[in-house]
């Protein structure tokens, strides 16, 4: 039903990957019976899918708002800009960090759009096309990759939550579209994905790891199996990397120091460089995420102070905290150029209707 929308979206990650001579012979061996178009798609992700299981820094990345409540996409195009300018490989587009539950799916699809138009050519774009409802995340799902996005974030069924099975069934119904991530937050969705799911949906080679909030243990779990994973946790994200086999990070953190975080992935372990991070990470979740975020760069000046409800602020004993954090690690490893300020209560804007 859905296969002339893999096929396109797959052909498409063929041809920016310049693998034009093994895409000819492809489509020559579909008419003659040699493949069958499914392992001809499967063939075409299997190569976008390797692309995405060796991303070391991909950030959760903020969608920042206008006063009435509208995306701000000039002050998006600057904070993507400056993951790519920091070393930033791939970003999460809609996802708890960039709020995609309070968009509607045609926001959400025009975002993922859009962060693939302007930037796909220099960072992988991972849209957040995951739903409680299987319909929905199909319905989405195939409307990301027909957009361009390179792979998708998935969650399990939360609120209305399903059984084991269920939950298979569930990322069954998306895994064949393209390249995913399995997102793993027992924290928001009340209920963990037990390893066995994901070793049973390795299979696919359309899985290209998990993101795992369950501690740095269950990491290496996956690592001994050889699924790649990604810490969902800044605080232990340095030692998943170099203590337990994890690919990287996706960070919500790199948003702010994206040139810090890649250093962390990148440059072997370093204690010194994450204690240092660690009083920073531990302000940003205080509240629960994204709420530390959106302060934080309205501090800094990089988004407009405005914020989609049910999201407030952090309150000013919070800020005044964070503008002593800035100091104390260095205004130059954070993003923007503005000094950082405090801001007042009635500098920030609430917006309940858009």
């Amino acid at each position: 039903m859905f296969e002339g929308v893999y096929l396109k979206s797959g052909l498409m990650c063929f041809w920016r990957h310049g693998c034009l001579f093994l895409l000819l012979l492809l489509l020559f061996m579909i008419p003659y019976h040699k493949i069958s178009i499914n392992e001809a798609i499967y063939c075409i992700y299997r190569t976008c899918t390797e692309d995405i299981k060796c991303l070391r820094l991909i950030t959760a990345i903020k969608t920042p708002y206008l006063p009435d409540g509208r995306f701000d996409l000039e002050s998006y195009d600057a904070l993507v800009n400056m993951q790519i300018e920091n070393g930033v490989e791939g970003v999460i587009v809609g996802g708890t960090t960039g709020e995609g539950q309070l968009m509607n799916w045609e926001e959400h699809i025009m975002l993922i759009a859009h962060t693939v138009n302007c930037f796909g050519g220099n960072i992988k774009v991972i849209g957040n096309t995951g739903s409680n409802s299987t319909r929905e995340a199909i319905h989405a799902t195939e409307q990301g990759f027909a957009v361009g996005m390179h792979g998708a974030l998935h969650i399990n069924p939360y609120y209305g939550k399903t059984s084991v099975e269920g939950m298979v069934a569930h990322f069954q119904s998306v895994l064949s579209m393209g390249p995913t991530i399995i997102y793993n937050v027992p924290s928001r969705t009340g209920q963990d994905i037990p390893p066995h799911v994901i070793q049973n949906l390795a299979q696919s080679t359309c899985l290209a790891g998990v993101k795992e909030c369950m501690g740095n243990d269950r990491v290496k779990e996956y690592t001994d199996n050889r699924i790649a994973v990604w810490s969902g946790n800044d605080d232990e994200c340095h030692e998943a990397r170099w203590g337990y086999g994890a690919t990287g990070v996706i960070s919500v953190a790199s948003n702010l120091i994206p040139g810090l975080m890649r250093e962390l992935m990148f440059g072997g372990k370093n204690p010194t460089l994450n204690s240092k991070l660690l009083p920073l990470i531990d302000w940003l979740f205080h509240m629960p995420n994204p709420i530390g975020l959106n302060t934080a760069l309205a501090q800094l000046g990089v988004v407009r102070p405005v914020f989609r409800l049910p999201f407030v602020p952090l309150p000013l004993e919070k800020r005044i905290e964070f503008a002593n954090l800035v100091k104390e690690i260095g205004r130059q490893h954070f993003v923007g150029t503005e000094d950082v300020q405090v801001l007042d209560d009635d500098d920030f804007f609430l917006v309940s209707r858009y």
